[in-house]
């Protein structure tokens, strides 16, 4: 059975706009501050509820979607996730941001789980091809959301996020053109006989889901923090903020699938264990640098230190391989989504110490991510 080229290409659309959305928030960070006066602990708080509802609740999401298929959710899912971020600029206060990037969140926690389920549907014989085709959309989009956000507040004001809505709504109607196509596609049966091959190493598990945490945390510290530091210490035009984030999250998603082979060639522990390494040169010297040579570091430092996001899911599905679906969303979502709580605990260091301690412990961590994986266990067989 051959793919059906045309719903996937609509899939990873949709999972583009969702991610743009989603990747659009710490660019436009720095306006809403400055818009409600905000500290810096209340910004971060901002990314933690964005974090708790995009992130922590996805495996929730992936249960429901695992019961029943849902296709109305992957329109609505765009059109929320849309609506949530462009709103941010109307908002009238603090309170209202929160309400709105919850919404957005929400919207990015549905679509994932369904998404995926509904491209592995369509996939025919070619999974992972079809599989591969729709999570680039997603990266695209991570990478895509600073440059248009910021181009968008600096030529119209913060009331310029309403132009998010265009990409949300248009996508919105091709998905929902497209639903009784959906409805067509065969459910994806589970392979059970698959997992009976393995055993379930719930120890393991929780000490990955501490490695991938500490590596959401530092990531998150940089794309929160980098706009500040670059706007309110460096003085820089706030229109570097979106170049600074799509060199940082672009070249994150070169870097994931540049690590495939690596990893097939080093094993998913080893690399997971001198990844974290080698990332923390490059995240010192872009806070020693500045110029062309700091958008080089700062590349490097999102290249190596993101290069390990699918080789974790490999290893969590192999330390959970009767339950691969749940380790998935737990790495993909729960364990990314408690990076969140520690960047609250960044921003009330840089309200009390200043943006550079922010950014110094946040280059400082993957320190802390090498020393946790070198705990990490071989995954067993089953005997």
């Amino acid at each position: 059975m051959r793919p059906n080229a045309r719903l996937i290409v609509l899939l990873s659309l949709g999972h583009l706009v969702v991610d743009l959305n989603q990747g659009s928030l710490p660019a436009v960070l720095p306006f809403l501050k400055a818009a409600h006066q905000l500290s810096y602990a209340a910004a971060a708080t901002i990314v933690l509820a964005a974090n708790v509802t995009s992130s922590l609740i996805q495996p929730l999401f992936g249960y429901f979607a695992d019961q029943t298929a849902r296709r109305w959710m992957l329109p609505i899912s765009v059109l929320l996730s849309g609506a949530g971020l462009a709103l941010t600029g109307l908002a009238p206060g603090y309170g209202a941001v929160l309400v709105l990037v919850v919404a957005m969140g929400l919207g990015v926690a549905a679509y994932h789980p369904e998404g995926y389920k509904t491209a592995t549907s369509v996939a025919g014989d070619r999974k992972a091809t079809a599989l591969s085709w729709f999570s680039l959309g997603g990266n695209v989009g991570l990478a895509l959301g600073p440059p248009v956000i910021t181009g968008l507040v600096t030529a119209l004001g913060v009331a310029g996020s309403l132009g998010m809505l265009v990409p949300a709504a248009v996508v919105s109607l091709l998905l929902v053109a497209v639903l009784p196509a959906f409805a067509q596609a065969p459910a994806p049966r589970v392979a059970r006989a698959a997992a009976a091959h393995g055993v379930n190493m719930p120890g393991a598990m929780a000490l990955l889901i501490l490695v991938v945490s500490i590596r959401s945390w530092t990531s998150l510290g940089f794309t929160t923090f980098v706009p500040f530091y670059y706007i309110d210490v460096l003085k820089a035009d706030p229109r570097l903020v979106g170049p600074l984030l799509f060199v940082f999250l672009g070249a994150g998603a070169l870097g994931t699938v540049a690590a495939g082979p690596l990893a097939d060639r080093w094993g998913p522990r080893a690399f997971m264990q001198w990844v974290f390494l080698a990332a923390i040169p490059f995240g010192l010297l872009f806070l020693q640098t500045g110029g062309l040579l700091a958008f080089v570091m700062l590349g490097l430092f999102g290249a190596v230190l993101t290069s390990s996001f699918t080789v974790s899911v490999v290893l969590g599905q192999a330390y959970l391989p009767r339950n691969a679906g749940m380790a998935s969303g737990l790495i993909v979502g729960f364990a990314i989504g408690t990076g969140g709580l520690g960047v609250a605990a960044l921003g009330w260091a840089a309200d009390h110490y200043g943006l550079p301690t922010a950014l110094w412990a946040s280059a400082l961590l993957p320190l802390a991510g090498f020393v946790a994986t070198r705990f990490l266990p071989a995954p067993r067989d089953a005997k």
